[in-house]
């Protein structure tokens, strides 16, 4: 009977739905293990190859933990909000709604034929209001509670303004925006409506104007992954700087807390490193700078207050609040000039961009506190507004990029060393002294450092504080897919809409695109407001705000009391195993461990970190195609001609390229944006770039997973996606070896039935090398499962199938059979059937390595004869050398090479090799 792969995989994907294999309920008497994928988008080109890899992965490691006895939640779902289902609805008319139910029936049924061990009674979409009225209770928990950093805990604004009425802000210590101070009579007097501006500094959901990544043809803020080279990834175009006013989460009042807390954490170094850079914490002072002819004072943050006494001129971000205060009437038309440039780049393209050297002067000048010197005050687009103050002290002497700014305007340069260079530290070299001030000399950088720290204080110029990198998220998308805010309004001031209104469902619309005025799709919307008439807020929350707790719902999915219940909560606590993709090193893990923290202190959970241990995959890599457009046309000229005109790369989807030449009817056919498109040739040929990279549906170069399902069987993609390399690397997809793989499961097979198809498998005792096999592939397999070294167990098991040759042996293919099914569920569930068992393999104990048949009394020699390998042969452990070298000479296979001749040496390597030199 030959291996029918399709048959065998459609009756037991089907057996698996009917039987609820995979459903798991919450057991107290069974160890739990909670195994989380990062659920996918569902867009209408469906999974790829690249995909799977992580499902695969872990798939392996929840059905391995059930096997050794522990109760596995193993759960998906759908992260269904977000733009590009919204900008598809815009291109095609269809409801986003639509268009991802039939995306999310399209990833159910590629994902059930790759045989997932999910159990779908848990299921979670982002987009259903019944998930997502958990995503508003939280923002409304948010709304109402404040940070208090002496206690380090979110606590009710109720006890906030209860302090406020009695004893103004004198004594807390709260996470601001903004340090402000008075008294409880001046807080007693204000209005309403002043009162809650106020408590928007302190709420950990607040409303506040702040610079974002505005794209007026998609009409939405983006993220700044969502833009590069001053365009939108989805659509190429523009996008400028814009101050508006934004729902925001202060993540920043949870800095700390989340940089000591990867220390708990079981995730690589490297990600650890990523996210302590994004948190950057820095160690330093506040210091003001007096500015000429105003009463105003510049602040700066700097980790180096040793170096003041070197600094020749300031300089302040283009989106700084008093920019136009601090330019000068005869520097005014190229301060705007300036920023207008500036609003079409992006902060990732200013922070990456550290060779360019731009600016301009505002004509103003500060006056440097220690020396008195007037020192000019420059714009410039390598300091960020949300950085800090928004504005630095630059010591050319001391940094690179201030030197690179001072040597291009022409500004002074205080010399560090008397001839020396100028970019180095601002210390002796050969001393380890501070030189660059009579006030400091003599002393080592660190005491320098601690000196002016107190220095600043004494002198009344600062105080030394504790900054992060990290910022607020900005919480607000003006779009319409997505979730609706739960915030109402009455004279412009947010109130939050009571718990039992929850959910507040999106409302059904015709048209998806912003408004003529720039307003969000929701303006659209006749009576969107309460029954009393005050309007809803008309922007959507942003794609991870369902993404950051859904872990929690997996856990208790049909609960409508909470978000998750005690027991349920008690009972999984955290995910003991996370597998995704390094690309959510910073954004998504930052928000989840804010947002699972904050409902720590509320005591909803009781965990404090989400996510215990955390494995990335590494990428699947596609070669990917671009067309070149002439910037401002829908005009594309082709590779070889790119260079004459000014253009911007846009993927192309490389199922409409051949050999890197775009075939011109399909791309217009493509989206409709290119239906009128126009061609520059070369050879009557469109020629488009490549590059192998990532394979992404954003990149149009995905490779579906359907075609080797269908061909060769889920099972042996499982297997091949494991066998590709180390999990955590990124290779790049061929199919090349996929036939190995195939091949193997195929002799797999062949071990248990003979050519008419009849079970073969014996009741025979195993020989102890069938059973060294045996327990050497136990324990190969089960380290390399705890490791994450899936491809090398994919290896074992083709080298274990070579020894064992035709065993058919129920003692040895039993437990093999056992062993494998993690990998190929499918094969190992009818083979388990075969062997007269009628319950699934799923319920089997995992097979345990006896270390006793690891232990060899002999040991199979290979003999060479002047080098080359010419016969086996067995010795006993415990013969010496001497004993062997005196035995292989009389073998007949030694006789035969000899041939008379007398060897001239015999070296016995011990349990390696013998060489006899003739």
């Amino acid at each position: 009977m030959e291996y029918n792969f399709k048959e065998i995989e459609a009756k037991w994907q089907s057996r698996w739905r009917a039987d609820k294999t995979y459903k798991v309920e919450t057991d107290p008497s069974r160890p739990k293990f909670y195994v989380l994928d990062m659920f996918p988008y569902p867009s209408g080109a469906g999974l790829h190859v690249g995909h799977p890899l992580g499902y695969i992965a872990s798939d392996i490691y929840s059905r391995y933990k059930r096997l050794k006895g522990f109760n596995v939640l193993h759960p998906m779902g759908y992260d269904a909000f977000g733009l590009p289902a919204e900008q598809y609805a815009i291109q095609t008319g269809q409801h986003p709604a639509v268009t991802t139910e039939q995306n999310i029936a399209r990833y159910r049924e590629q994902l059930d034929k790759i045989g997932f061990s999910f159990d779908w009674d848990r299921e979670v979409r982002t987009c259903d209001p019944g998930y997502y009225k958990w995503t508003q209770w939280a923002f409304l928990e948010m709304f109402s509670h404040w940070y208090d950093r002496s206690k380090q805990q979110a606590r009710p604004v109720a006890e906030l303004t209860a302090a406020f009425e009695t004893s103004g802000t004198e004594g807390l210590d709260a996470a601001c925006t903004t340090e402000m101070h008075f008294t409880a009579a001046e807080w007693n007097a204000k209005s309403e409506r002043e009162k809650e501006q106020i408590l928007q500094n302190y709420r950990l959901a607040f409303r506040a104007d702040t610079q974002v990544n505005w794209c007026p043809k998609l009409g939405t803020v983006l993220a700044n992954d969502e833009v590069h080279d001053g365009l939108s990834v989805r659509g190429g175009y523009p996008v400028e700087q814009k101050r508006m006013k934004q729902w925001l989460l202060r993540v920043t009042a949870y800095a700390q807390r989340m940089l000591d807390g990867l220390d708990k954490l079981e995730w690589s170094d490297s990600l650890k490193e990523i996210q302590r850079n994004w948190i950057g914490r820095s160690e330093g002072a506040q210091v003001f700078f007096d500015i000429e002819n105003s009463d105003r004072k510049l602040e700066i943050f700097t980790t180096r207050p040793d170096t003041i006494f070197g600094v020749t001129f300031m300089v302040i971000a283009p989106e700084h609040e008093w920019v136009g205060e601090l330019t000068t009437p005869e520097n005014k038309a190229a301060v705007e000039e300036y920023i207008r440039q500036t609003k079409k780049r992006s902060e990732r393209d200013r922070i990456a961009d550290t060779k360019r050297v731009s600016g301009v002067a505002t004509g103003s000048y500060a006056i440097n506190p220690f020396t008195n010197k007037a020192i000019p005050i420059y714009i410039s687009d390598y300091v960020l507004s949300g950085y800090g103050t928004g504005a630095i002290m630059a010591v050319p002497a001391h940094d690179s990029r201030d030197w690179a700014f001072a040597r291009h305007f022409g500004l002074e340069i205080v010399p560090v060393v008397e001839g020396g260079d100028i970019e180095k530290e601002s210390y002796d070299a050969k001393t380890g002294k501070v030189i660059n001030s009579d006030f400091l000399n003599g002393m080592d950088v660190k005491e320098a450092i601690q000196v002016m720290f107190a220095e600043v204080e004494k002198r009344g110029l600062g105080k030394k504080l504790v900054n992060y990198r990290l910022r607020d998220a900005i919480f607000s998308r003006q779009r319409y897919w997505g979730e609706p805010f739960p915030i109402y309004y009455k004279n412009d001031t947010a109130y939050p809409l009571a718990e039992d209104k929850l959910p507040l469902e999106l409302p059904p619309i015709e048209n998806f695109g912003p408004t003529a005025e720039g307003e969000p799709p929701l303006a659209r919307v006749k009576g969107w407001a309460t029954p009393e008439g005050c309007p809803y807020e008309l922007s959507t929350m942003p794609g991870f705000a369902g993404s950051s707790a859904y872990y929690l719902r997996y856990m208790d999915p049909h609960n409508d009391k909470a978000l998750v219940g005690k027991e349920a909560d008690e009972y999984w606590r955290n995910v003991d195993l996370y597998v995704g993709g390094i690309e959510h090193a910073t954004g998504h893990l930052m928000y989840s461990r804010f947002w699972n923290m904050f409902l720590y202190d509320l005591g909803c959970v009781c965990e404090e970190e989400p996510f215990r241990k955390l494995v990335n995959q590494g990428m699947i890599q596609g070669r990917s195609n671009f067309v070149y457009r002439i910037v401002g046309t829908n005009r594309f000229v082709s590779l070889g001609l790119k260079d004459q005109y000014e253009t911007q790369a846009l993927y192309v989807d490389v199922n409409i390229v051949r050999n890197d030449i775009l075939d011109l009817d399909a791309f217009r056919a493509w989206m409709p944006e290119y239906k009128d498109a126009e061609f520059i040739l070369e050879d009557g040929k469109y020629v488009c770039g490549w590059a192998i990279e990532k394979m992404s549906k954003s990149f149009y170069n995905v490779v579906n997973p359907d075609y080797i399902v269908d061909n060769y069987g889920a099972d042996t993609l499982r297997m091949y996606e494991m066998f590709l390399g180390p999990l955590e690397q990124s290779k790049p997809w061929d199919t090349n070896g996929i036939d190995g793989v195939h091949k193997f499961l195929r002799r797999f097979w062949r071990l248990f039935f003979d050519r008419d198809g009849q079970l073969c498998v014996t009741d025979e005792k195993a020989t102890e090398q069938e059973l060294r096999t045996l327990h050497k592939t136990i324990k190969k397999v089960s380290e390399d499962i705890e490791n994450f070294s899936f491809n090398t167990s994919v290896a074992a098991f083709m080298i274990c199938l070579n020894e064992l040759g035709e065993c058919s042996k129920r003692e040895v293919l039993e437990p093999l059979t056992v062993l494998l099914a993690p990998f190929a569920p499918h094969i190992a569930e009818e083979l388990w059937a075969a062997l007269g068992h009628t319950e699934s393999v799923c319920t089997a104990s995992y097979p345990v390595c006896d270390e006793t048949h690891l232990l060899r009394n002999s040991f199979e020699y290979p003999v060479s004869v002047n080098g080359k390998l010419r016969f086996r042969k067995e010795y006993a452990a415990s013969m010496t050398p001497a004993e062997i070298q005196a035995d292989v000479v009389t073998a007949p296979e030694a006789q035969k090479w000899l041939e008379g001749k007398t060897p001239k040496k015999i070296i016995v390597v011990p349990g390696k090799i013998i060489n006899i030199v003739i």
